[in-house]
């Protein structure tokens, strides 16, 4: 279970703004780090909470620009969702962060509540995500403690086929695929062949993995 107060990354080299969504954010219960720059942004040390960014879109002097630190976040792994504020009407860029999957693009002057949904908008979807990823890590946790044997078997329980239809593919007796397969269930906490199923399903790109694997 993802826990942990969540907190907000405000970026604008404006220090009214990013006080004023600063306070916002702290009087709603959100852990706050306020930013002048993209650039001193990126020294920070991403919290392991569920966190949400809010970004402004230009900055002045060298500082990467605010779709500019969106593309080299994603081009480095890091899935903080993004909420955009700008002083500028500029449809282009609006777009173009809303296609890279910006959670909101607000115009200034923006009201306390379109910047507060967009925020808990923001979180919402990043606590979403590392509640995946929990599942997926311990789904993979489980899933090692299984022998060559058992991988194959769980695959294939997750195809469909039951225990002589899996003994018949393996080249082995129908006893002998019961006893692996019970203790592949027993391995994985699991009871039913629905739940094998679910837990494939879970992992995502870690499946494919273990079917490689067993291929």
């Amino acid at each position: 279970m993802v826990s942990g107060q969540a907190i907000v990354y405000v970026v604008d080299d404006e220090i009214q703004i990013r006080t004023a969504i600063g306070n916002l954010c702290e009087e709603t219960g959100h852990r706050v780090k306020l930013f002048a720059s993209t650039e001193e942004f990126l020294t920070e040390n991403l919290s392991s909470s569920p966190s949400c960014l809010v970004l402004d879109v230009r900055f002045p002097g060298t500082s990467p620009t605010g779709l500019e630190l969106q593309r080299r976040l994603a081009e480095t792994g890091v899935p903080i969702p993004i909420v955009f504020i700008s002083g500028h009407s500029d449809v282009r860029v609006s777009v173009e962060a809303m296609k890279r999957g910006a959670v909101e693009f607000l115009p200034k002057p923006f009201r306390e509540q379109e910047i507060l949904d967009a925020i808990r908008h923001g979180i919402e979807r990043d606590r979403r995500r590392l509640e995946r990823e929990d599942i997926v890590r311990e789904a993979r946790q489980r899933v090692e403690t299984l022998t060559a044997r058992e991988r194959e078997i769980m695959l294939l329980m997750a195809e469909g086929l039951v225990a002589k239809q899996i003994a018949a593919r393996l080249g082995v007796s129908e006893v002998t695929a019961k006893v692996h397969r019970a203790r592949m269930m027993r391995k994985l906490e699991l009871r039913t062949p629905i739940e094998v199923v679910r837990l494939i399903d879970s992992m995502g790109r870690e499946a494919e993995t273990i079917r490689a694997g067993a291929g």
